[in-house]
């Protein structure tokens, strides 16, 4: 408990009525978080037998914090991330101003219920920021003040003063290393209106944290230019210091171990006074104080908390008067109010019956009057109604945004050459439009973890800059030094660098994704990584379309295509990872002009909404969502040709036939991506022995995948015709037809085409790590090159007739 340096800045007293109702609210918010977990634990039908859960202990250790920032310090621009496991805080303060149902309460942790943790997309109340993967909504808030600066700066907002970015942080989180990555990349953009209010109860799910933690996250935060400020101490605590023998009370408390603090905490007032006595009774004057308290008395003044003590934590917020990024560090005890307040094992922990008893008449509440709004408080009712109504921060009702969608050009600049990598493609296509000029680009905010360059974004950054506060410009072209990169920085600027952590990149993106419904300014943000690192941000890229989030991402160069660079740097398993993340619509193009449609297609897929969608779409098409892109850096030979609007819807949908099959056909090769090549090299050696055999060119797996889905579910549960795209791809084919699929990844992206219509699929791809060589000699030895093509197509058809 040792005491930090630096102090909470202060303001003149709160006025005593209205500090009166803060706490009687904070007691109302204790009780219904409370309460809302007990139901769901011991009063709720559970038909699975299975614990439900809540956090009691996690939750009160936070009541006066929110309490204080919900009804009185926030405004409606501000935004918030809450602890995961103060959820029924939240949905308490929401159901107090109006915001959330007594329903979705009596079903938290149940089927459309209020959720464990705070949701943007699957709560109904006002959700800022979703939390649950613990440290990605603290990293989220400075990303989010980012993005609110760059629209700003950009003119693209109604002029509307910055909000504050603020995340309630359970100290354990800090362990949390996307943490660290976030505060360093906050630095190298001088982050501003930035609070992190550290829930510093000192434990964490297992145990009591380290002793002198809270020094560490002073030198952490004050190194990367944030201001620290502590709440140590309550009220009381600080006028019992003043007192005969305080001095000494205030210095066994600094010095006291955080585990014997939470013990004394549990044990209550007479273990407290038999452990001071022992330690500190033969000091001058602590006898005679401690004297004036009973054991009651005792544990409320040695639990009087900075964080638990409303006057001290309105003063250090309202005491805020500048932008500059904040550590608030509340002291608080977790548990507290409740019986296992302190205890080491209490994270989990859930009242029982008897306690909830007890717990109730304390309180005040009378039976069945549990869930009403004000049972058990003092303050009349109508005084409380007319304090809520009048909350800054809900004045307005919710505070979800929204933006008018930007037109999506019928065409975007296509990239002239006859032989072309994806990945090349497709910063022309951004170059091109940087170079245009129009609504569309200007909204595109590019990004990147240093890989700019190497991805390609060069020509979009000459053009459109980087942007920064201040206007800086690029040295080497000062100085006359020749460079194909001219990188001036400005508040203009479009592209937004960032090191090397995946993490950021992707929880930069769930910022600008959702800057039209927490702004009111539409982004279309686009970012490159290198594929196989997608795995290193994958908790970041989930927590981004959990949010609903919208963005481009563009894994390049993937697969063991990228051959010298070695296994470290070659994809297998992203072909998977694209099918399976929700919220992200995958493809792997394999011609630019490919690439052409599905970025035009993607502009307009990142605005959709529910609303404005037809009805007969599946549900990903209603919905809209995010994109993901696999590119590569193999140049191909470009089809000479002019894609027509069916073509281009197949496209869209999935795949498409490079060579229509003849009806009854017994083999097709099915491709996606960089081996279009060596696909088109087999089948044109089979062509004469195999008429009529197709090619199928495969853009998105996910795509086909989730089409075929969604027409199963809907044959299933509404008994009609629905038809998936790829069902009727593969229909012209004989129903016993071989496949042969062939990927630069993992070959069960492709294999579960046989499931469709029951056709036999050799699937040819990578299942094991990569390593170094030329793109011939890893497509032989991975067989994905046209030999192995040509055994698979020879191995099907032998199948096939050996079964006829």
């Amino acid at each position: 408990m040792t005491q930090p340096a630096g102090a909470p800045a202060t303001t003149d007293r709160p006025d005593e009525k209205h500090l009166a109702i803060l706490r009687a609210l904070a007691r109302k918010v204790l009780w219904l978080s409370a309460w809302t977990i007990h139901n769901a634990n011991h009063l709720r039908d559970n038909p699975d037998g299975v614990k439900v859960g809540g956090h009691q202990a996690s939750c009160a250790s936070l009541t006066t914090l929110m309490t204080a920032l919900y009804f009185d310090v926030l405004r409606p621009e501000d935004r918030v991330a809450v602890k995961p496991h103060a959820s029924p805080v939240f949905h308490a303060i929401q159901y107090l101003l109006g915001q959330q149902d007594v329903d979705q309460l009596r079903r938290f942790r149940g089927y459309g219920g209020a959720q464990a943790y705070p949701s943007r997309t699957k709560d109904t109340d006002d959700v800022d920021i979703s939390t649950g993967s613990v440290g990605l909504g603290v990293a989220m808030t400075a990303f989010a003040s980012l993005i609110q600066d760059h629209v700003r700066l950009r003119g693209l907002t109604d002029g509307e003063p910055p909000g504050r970015m603020v995340a309630l942080v359970g100290d354990a989180e800090l362990d949390e290393g996307n943490v660290s990555e976030a505060l360093l990349e906050g630095w190298k953009h001088d982050v501003r209106n930035v609070w992190w209010i550290i829930d510093y109860n000192r434990q964490s799910l297992d145990a009591v944290v380290s002793d002198r933690l809270f020094g560490q996250i002073d030198r952490l935060f004050e190194a990367m230019g944030w201001d620290v400020i502590t709440l140590k101490y309550g009220k009381q605590q600080e006028a019992a210091f003043r007192q005969p023998g305080g001095e000494a009370l205030k210095d066994w408390i600094d010095r006291a171990s955080n585990a014997l603090y939470s013990a004394l905490v549990f044990q209550g007032g007479a273990a407290w006074r038999a452990q001071l006595t022992a330690d500190i009774g033969d000091r001058p004057g602590v006898a005679e104080l401690l004297a004036q308290y009973d054991d009651e008395q005792l544990h409320a003044l040695m639990t009087n908390l900075g964080g638990h003590d409303m006057e001290t934590v309105l003063e250090a917020l309202h005491g805020i008067d500048d932008d500059r990024p904040k550590c608030i560090i509340a002291y608080t005890i977790k548990g507290h109010g409740l019986p296992f307040a302190g205890h080491k094992d209490n994270h989990a922990g859930i009242m029982n019956a008897e306690q909830m008893d007890a717990f109730k008449q304390r309180h005040g509440v009378p039976d069945g009057r549990e869930w009403d709004r004000f049972a058990g408080l003092e303050t009349p009712a109508d005084e409380l109604r007319a304090f809520l109504d009048a909350v800054p921060f809900a004045r307005d009702g919710r505070r979800d945004r929204s933006a008018p969608p930007v037109a999506v050009p019928e065409r975007l600049p296509a990239p002239s050459g006859a032989r072309l990598s994806t990945q090349e493609g497709f910063g022309k296509i951004l170059d091109g439009l940087a170079r245009e000029d129009g609504e569309l680009a200007n909204r595109i905010l590019t990004c990147s973890p240093d890989v700019t360059v190497s991805t390609n974004l060069g020509g979009w950054v000459n053009r459109r800059g980087i942007w920064d506060r201040q206007r800086r410009s690029d040295v080497f072209r000062d100085q006359k030094l020749a460079s194909a990169h001219q990188w001036a920085m400005a508040p203009e600027g479009q592209h937004l660098e960032l090191g090397i952590a995946e993490n950021n990149l992707f929880i930069l993106l769930a910022a600008a994704g959702l800057s039209h419904r927490l702004f009111g300014t539409r982004l279309l943000p686009v970012a490159t990584l290198y594929d196989p690192f997608i795995k290193r941000g994958l908790d970041a890229l989930n927590y981004a379309c959990y949010q609903d989030a919208r963005f481009i991402v563009a894994g390049t160069p993937s697969g063991i295509t990228l051959a010298p660079e070695g296994g470290a740097h070659q994809s297998i398993a992203t072909p998977l990872i694209g099918m399976a993340q929700d919220g992200l619509a995958a493809f792997e193009p394999a011609f630019v002009d490919e690439l052409e449609v599905i970025l035009r297609w993607g502009f307009e897929y990142l605005q959709r909404d529910a609303s404005a969608a037809p009805a007969t779409d599946w549900l990903r098409d209603v919905e809209g969502g995010s994109v993901y892109l696999r590119l590569s850096t193999r140049p191909v030979e470009q089809p000479d040709r002019t894609l027509d609007a069916a073509t281009e819807r197949r496209i869209v949908a999935g795949g498409y036939w490079l060579r229509e099959p003849a009806p009854g056909a017994e083999l097709a090769i099915v491709y996606t991506g960089a081996v279009a090549p060596q696909a088109l090299e087999a089948f044109e050696t089979i062509a004469e022995e195999v008429p009529g055999a197709g090619l199928l060119a495969v853009t998105s797996a996910d795509r086909l995948n989730a089409g075929w889905t969604a027409a199963t579910k809907a044959r299933q549960t509404q008994g009609d015709g629905a038809t998936a795209p790829v069902e009727d791809l593969l229909a012209p084919l004989a129903p016993d037809a071989g496949l042969v699929t062939v990927l630069d990844g993992h070959p069960a992206a492709l294999a579960w085409l046989g499931s469709v219509r029951g056709h036999r699929v050799h699937a040819l791809g990578v299942e094991h790590f990569g390593q170094s060589g030329t793109v011939s000699d890893l497509h032989s030895a991975y067989r994905i090159d046209t030999e192995a093509i040509l055994d698979a197509c020879a191995a099907a058809l032998l199948e096939r007739r050996r079964h006829r």
